[in-house]
């Protein structure tokens, strides 16, 4: 372990982490937000068969991802450290298989071609280049700093972050993909839908490079020396050690929840926009009135976690969310105003728990480490990430099902298809009670179930730091 010949944690660290999520989201919120609308309105295929390949493809996510960590563990460190060198290889190959999802022109193909063409570069960017870049991206946290408040700090700035490239996505999206027809109703331009998907490929290549020259990994293991004179633990034995950690089952399932409250919605978000309010123009005002808010909850988070302790910031955030996204349900508003102010302040509970969620893993981490003796960055965090994908594929599988139980009517390029009104109601109940059940049940998780508190948590690091002091 070598940190003394690094210099010192600070700002470009943090601006380095932060370009990071901001790259990462250019291609994941992108896929979570308008797959279904590019799969459904652009390639004219039925939703469910959308949510299916996509739900399909995250399943094959998760176990990639939990071979890259088991790469990363066992990998010798390098002058650049043991993470950074993955997201200089797969950065560019990431933005580049993206961008080739959403080619326009590959809906004069047969369905059949369609359906490979989707299944083929979404395994390509989701499965292989996205986990080789992300992967290594979450777990190197724990070694820029093993401080719990800068620790912290990173959470906040990369969730600053996600939420930048969130807005981008949410403003510059709609007002290039969409327009109006000569009857007022919104459109899909299927040309301008491969020039956004190209545009945000290069930005997250280019700032997850970024992210790679600014960060500095200054807790460097090697792992033969590191289980010297111990017993090296097997795959299984280090699963088994995970299955039966209390903080990591308690986080999977918190992120089991909000990832199926949140990412089941935002497929379902452009419709919502489009066919209940047939107002697309008003979706960058609710984004970038939620942007403002996340940002500005960054230095509330970081200041009452450092008071009352991270998981008691989170717990509180989930269920302001959760309160506001069921009085939207009760009232069924038809007002958009009303609809995006009650969203808005869901946005500001979650946004405390966004800025802190990141830094849980370090803590689980730590908590392992404790209670094993070998520190494992790689393998905890490809297990949450595992976790997240199968999340994230109940939540792409959702969002399509959802669309299509509803009885909602595909369309292909150029053709316009009014939705019924029961339709419509349903997309209204999907994007407000689904959400905040969910939140509710995520914050019993959070606060009963997850024992790092912030006593824990300073214990857990005092035990770390007489450890490597001695060492």
């Amino acid at each position: 372990m070598r940190t003394d010949q690094a210099r010192p944690f600070g700002l470009r660290d943090k601006i380095g982490y932060a370009m990071g999520d901001f790259g990462n989201n250019f291609t994941f919120l992108f896929a979570s937000m308008w797959l279904l609308t590019f799969g459904t309105d652009v390639l004219g295929l039925p939703g469910a068969i959308i949510g299916t390949i996509t739900a399909a493809c995250k399943i094959v996510d998760a176990f990639t991802d939990f071979g890259m960590g088991r790469i990363c563990d066992v990998a010798k460190p390098t002058a650049e450290g043991r993470f950074r060198p993955w997201i200089r290889r797969a950065a560019i190959p990431m933005g580049l298989s993206s961008m080739l999802i959403y080619q326009h022109w590959v809906a004069g193909f047969p369905e059949t071609l369609r359906i490979v063409w989707l299944i083929v570069f979404y395994i390509l960017w989701g499965s292989i280049f996205y986990t080789a870049c992300n992967i290594p991206y979450g777990s190197m946290a724990s070694v820029i700093t093993n401080d719990p408040k800068e620790r912290t700090q990173l959470s906040t700035w990369r969730t600053i972050g996600a939420t930048l490239s969130g807005m981008m996505i949410g403003i510059i999206a709609p007002m290039l993909v969409f327009t109006r027809n000569e009857a007022g109703q919104q459109v899909v331009v299927p040309e301008r839908f491969t020039t956004t998907a190209i545009i945000f490929g290069i930005l997250a290549a280019v700032l997850y490079l970024g992210c790679y020259k600014l960060t500095t990994e200054r807790i460097q293991i090697d792992p033969a020396k590191a289980s010297a004179g111990k017993e090296k633990l097997s795959v299984g034995e280090t699963l088994k050690n995970l299955v039966i950690c209390r903080p990591l089952l308690a986080i999977i399932a918190v992120a089991l929840l909000t990832l199926i409250a949140s990412l089941g919605t935002q497929a379902l978000n452009t419709y919502l926009y489009k066919d209940y309010f047939n107002d697309t123009s008003l979706m960058p005002v609710a984004s970038f009135g939620g942007t403002v808010i996340m940002i500005c909850m960054a230095p509330v988070a970081t200041r009452l976690s450092a008071k009352i302790g991270k998981k008691e910031v989170g717990a509180l955030g989930i269920l302001i969310a959760a309160a506001a996204m069921f009085l939207l349900w009760i009232v069924h508003t038809t007002s958009p105003v009303m609809y995006i102010v009650l969203y808005l302040i869901s946005s500001l509970g979650m946004g405390l728990n966004s800025m802190v969620t990141w830094a849980y893993i370090g803590d689980v981490i730590d908590y392992q480490e404790v209670k094993t003796g070998v520190r494992t960055d790689g393998t905890v965090y490809s297990t949450y990430s595992f976790v997240r994908k199968i999340a994230q594929a109940a939540a792409a599988g959702l969002g399509g099902f959802l669309i299509s139980a509803i009885g909602y009517v595909s369309s292909t390029a150029g053709e316009v298809v009014v939705q019924s009104e029961a339709t419509k109601a349903g997309l209204y109940n999907c994007m407000t009670l689904l959400p905040a059940a969910l939140y509710l049940l995520t914050f019993v998780c959070l606060f009963f179930l997850y024992p790092l508190g912030k006593k824990q948590v300073d214990e857990n690091n005092r035990i770390l730091a007489e450890r490597r002091a001695a060492q």
